[in-house]
């Protein structure tokens, strides 16, 4: 029976790069497995026709020898897997496994491990991200042990390497007809194994311990900022390079300020006097001043004045955000009878160019029912 073209079993063009055939040969040797696809011949057969294909494909040389001869440039041989398996079919489906299932991974091993990133959690108040600020923080974590200098063994000894793996942290087991490599489980994929360990960190090579560290909080800081220190977060396993410490930021909620960006928002009740007479109020800001608004007469609830340059900083800038003040009229309450009287007789004197908006309002309403009824 004659072999089938290469690239019609991977189903790809000859044009195809390498990152095309590596995605579409996974996809392939996925869907065709033969524990996928158990007491299934074809599928077994079209499983070893993909990673044959697959093998001299991926290979410059043999590549291009095909393209060349076609089979012909592997006749007289084994070629590229006789039996369907090349030399670095363990490689792939180690890949393909890693990816789908988490059981392949690198090869070699590493004795010395990353530590892991830390979070803390930083609350300030609106005031003090508008000023920017140095804080103090203390950050429980993990340090490299100084009795044995972070490698896990006792002074005067060091880890021996492992029997299990013979030092590559990796050991292969056949299932079938391929081979798997997973992480040795005597040494957890160092390569290494202390017989002797250190008995201030039992092994471990890191020991518990509090930080206090120095946080800067720049001027104009946002609720949500993530801050980075390297090198802050925990201990390296056995002399391992740290991990990387982050600091989350949020802003507390503030008693009359909100914030927009670089813009602040406060809504200040004003009376009905003031807002018919007109006036001036008095309203803080947020770098701790206070601030003269003039009113105009006649102003109604919602009307917003500006104040430029009032507001938050702008991070790495020189430009501050500006402030609205949006004002609330208040109806007075509690009155006394000089107070209701002097109000019935403004009522009586009131006309409707005294309030526009109402009258224009109800004049809306009784026309829409007057219609309504014809």
């Amino acid at each position: 029976m004659s072999k089938r073209d290469y690239y019609d079993v991977l189903g790809v063009s000859r044009g195809a790069d390498d990152k095309e055939l590596k995605s579409t040969f996974r996809k392939l040797a996925m869907k065709f497995h033969p524990d996928r696809n158990p007491g299934d011949d074809d599928a077994e057969h079209r499983f070893k026709e993909i990673n044959e294909a697959y093998e001299i494909l991926k290979d410059p040389d043999r590549r291009a020898a095909y393209d060349r001869y076609g089979h012909a440039a592997f006749e007289g041989g084994a070629g590229p897997g006789g039996a369907g398996f090349g030399n670095d079919f363990a490689s792939a489906m180690s890949d393909i496994f890693d990816e789908f299932f988490g059981m392949g991974g690198r090869r070699g091993r590493s004795s010395s491990a990353r530590g892991a990133d830390l979070r803390y959690n930083l609350e300030v108040t609106l005031e003090e991200a508008f000023a920017g600020k140095t804080v103090e923080i203390r950050v429980p974590t993990t340090v490299s042990c100084e009795t044995c200098s972070g490698s896990g063994a006792k002074p005067g000894t060091s880890p021996t390497t492992c029997q299990t793996c013979g030092g590559t942290g990796r050991v292969r087991a056949t299932q079938g007809f391929f081979t798997l490599e997973r992480t040795c489980a005597s040494c957890q994929g160092r390569g290494e194994v202390i017989s002797d360990p250190c008995k201030t960190c039992g092994g471990a090579g890191r020991v518990s311990q509090e930080r206090a560290l120095t946080v800067n909080i720049p001027a104009g800081i946002e609720d949500g900022t993530r801050i980075r220190l390297a090198g802050e977060g925990e201990a390296g396993v056995r002399g391992g390079p740290p991990g990387d410490l982050y600091i989350f930021l949020s802003i507390q909620p503030h008693p009359f300020f909100q914030r927009d960006g670089a813009d602040i928002f406060c809504r200040v009740p004003i009376s009905m006097v003031t807002a018919a007479l007109g006036g001036q109020i008095e309203v803080p800001v947020i770098d701790g001043s206070k601030s003269r608004v003039k009113v105009p007469d006649g102003t109604q609830t919602g009307k917003q004045f500006r104040l430029k340059s009032k507001g938050m900083p702008v991070m790495r800038s020189s430009q501050l955000g500006d402030m609205y003040i949006q004002v609330v009229v208040e109806t007075p309450r509690n009155l006394s009878r000089r107070q209701r009287e002097l109000l019935e007789e403004f009522d009586k004197e009131s006309s409707d160019g005294n309030h526009p908006d109402s009258e224009g309002f109800f004049s809306k309403v009784k026309d829409f029912f007057d219609n309504l009824g014809t």
